[in-house]
Parts: C-alpha cells; structure tokens; sequence
C-alpha cells in the first residue's frame, strides 16, 4: 500500500514538472488557489458548504469507478484495496472538511468524512447500458456524451430553482444556475482523439468559433428555464442574474479554450491556476481569453488547415 501512494505521489510530481513548474510551488500555489475560491464561495452564497461537500463527493465518486476498483482488488487483494480506497477518500476529503470546519460547519464536516468512509466500500459504473435521449445533435460530442453521463444534475438544479422561487431566496436560484453551467465545463475536461480534430476541414480560427458558438448554444439551452424563471420572479435583479448568466458563458469559453491551448495533452496546473484566480477575480478573464486563444490556435495549427 506504502507503494501504492508512492507511486501516485511521483506521477503527481511528474505532472507538475511537465507543466513547467517545480512540483513544491505547484503544491503551494495549488493550496492558495483552494483557500482563495473556497473564501470566495462562501462569501458569494449562503449555500457554499454544501457546493464543498457537493465537489468532495464528484471527486470521491471518481476514485470508486468500477473499472478503477476492479484493477486495485485484482492487483492488491480486497483487504488491501478497502485500505486503499478509505486511506484515498480521506485524503481527498481533508482539505474540504478542514474548510468546512474552519467556518464552524461541524455537523456538515463530520457528515463528509463520515459519507467518505463508507463511499470507499462501493463501486459505481460511470457507463450505462441504455442510450438516453438528448436535446444535442451528435457533432460535435460533448454535449450529448456529457449530458447522459451527468443527466441526473439537471432535475436537481430545476427543482433547486422551484425551491429559491418559494422560499424567496435569490441565491439558491443563482447557484441552480451556475451548477449547470459547472456541469457544462466538465464536458470540455479530457481532450479528444486527434482524428476528431483533424477530420474538420476547416481553420483552427473556425473551428474554436464553431466549438464556442456550438457550447453557447447547447449551455444555454439548458440554463434559459433556470433564467426566465429568475428574471420573472426578480425582474429588480435583472442586471444580476444577467451578469452571472454573462459571466457562466465567460467561463465556458475559457475553459473550452485552456482545452485546446494544451492540446493534444490535458489541461494542466498552469491553465488550471489561471482559470482559479479567474474565479476569484472574473475581470482577469478578458486577459486569459485572448491568452488561451492563441496559444490553442497554435496548437491546433499542427492538425488543422492553418490557412485564413
């Protein structure tokens, strides 16, 4: 198990330094960037502790994929494995019960950890063997493979959205808004195959534009219910839930654009702390933009027609 960790710890390490970055002040500033948007969150929304506990459970559901599980049982044995994956969850969950507890969140913090220990026993399957239908054409693909591996979201966030509307509260309705705009980003997470890009026969400045304005599109198909529900119960606040509607769709060009400014590889922690620090202070997002779409024409030149 030592050995295990180990491992995971060097692959870590390695990560950072293809990055460019010394590990140490990867880890460093990865810790600011975390304790910068978590005293952001919970001074934006009365609901932020349980956005923590949302986000530090999508992460423990990860590591008990049942592809994932099924190679450490078969590599390690079922003993080791349940140490493996409880020691995993724990370490995941630190940080976000330490913030929880740091803002007096007691019960909410003992209730993560305790929810982490007993996810450790389980296994979930990510794929399903039925196809559920869409609103989205299937080209391109994000919107339509995401949307069926995340559709139970979207029923949460409009009932979410009904609850805001009875009780009055605004920023639930808000934060119903941006979890679906949160679902959208994760689509754009993990790069495609090179053929999926190559086989456009189109500049790499159309094809971002068609990828941008496809997003924007599917995105705020799913957000306008959430958003004319808002803007007829609180038509005062007009100006601010347009704002973070602006400022959802802002996100989601960005993060479709740190995609391809590091593609074909992953996004990494250089794209990942620019877009962190964007959370805190969203103004910075009219200087990224521009930074990310060149640097992601330049690599799409080398599968794309570069031609204007």
């Amino acid at each position: 198990m030592k050995d295990y960790f180990y491992l995971q710890f060097v692959m870590t390490n390695r990560k950072i330094k293809e990055a460019g970055i010394n590990p140490l002040l990867g880890f460093v500033l990865s810790f600011v960037a975390f304790v910068l948007l978590s005293e952001y969150i919970f001074q934006k929304t009365e609901f932020a502790k349980y956005l923590v506990i949302l986000t530090c459970l999508s992460l423990q559901f990860k590591l008990s994929e049942k592809n994932r599980t099924d190679f450490l049982l078969s590599t390690f044995g079922d003993n080791i494995k349940k140490k493996i994956r409880i020691f995993e969850n724990v370490i995941v969950s630190i940080p976000f019960v330490a913030v929880l507890i740091y803002k007096n969140a007691f019960i909410e913090a003992t209730l993560l950890l305790v929810i982490a220990i007993i996810i450790a026993s389980f296994s979930f399957y990510t794929n399903f063997n039925f196809s559920i239908p869409t609103p989205f054409s299937k080209r391109p693909f994000e919107f339509s493979v995401g949307f069926r591996k995340t559709f139970f979201i979207f029923p949460v966030a409009y009932i979410l959205t009904v609850i805001a509307i009875n009780m009055g509260n605004l920023n639930l309705g808000i934060f119903s808004m941006m979890l679906i705009f949160l679902t959208s980003f994760s689509y754009f997470a993990k790069p495609e195959q090179e053929y999926y890009v190559w086989v456009h026969a189109e500049t790499p400045k159309t094809f971002l534009k068609n990828k941008i304005s496809t997003a924007t599109k599917n995105a705020s198909l799913l957000v306008v219910p959430i958003l004319i529900i808002l803007l007829i119960f609180y038509p005062i606040e007009f100006e601010l839930i347009l704002l973070f509607f602006l400022i959802g769709l802002l996100f989601l060009w960005t993060i479709i654009l740190a995609k391809y400014s590091a593609y074909p590889g992953e996004m990494n922690l250089p794209e990942g702390m620019l877009i962190a620090f964007s959370i805190y202070f969203p103004p910075l997002l009219l200087a990224i933009l521009p930074f990310f779409y060149n640097k992601s024409i330049k690599k799409l030149n080398v599968f794309l027609n570069d031609k204007n």
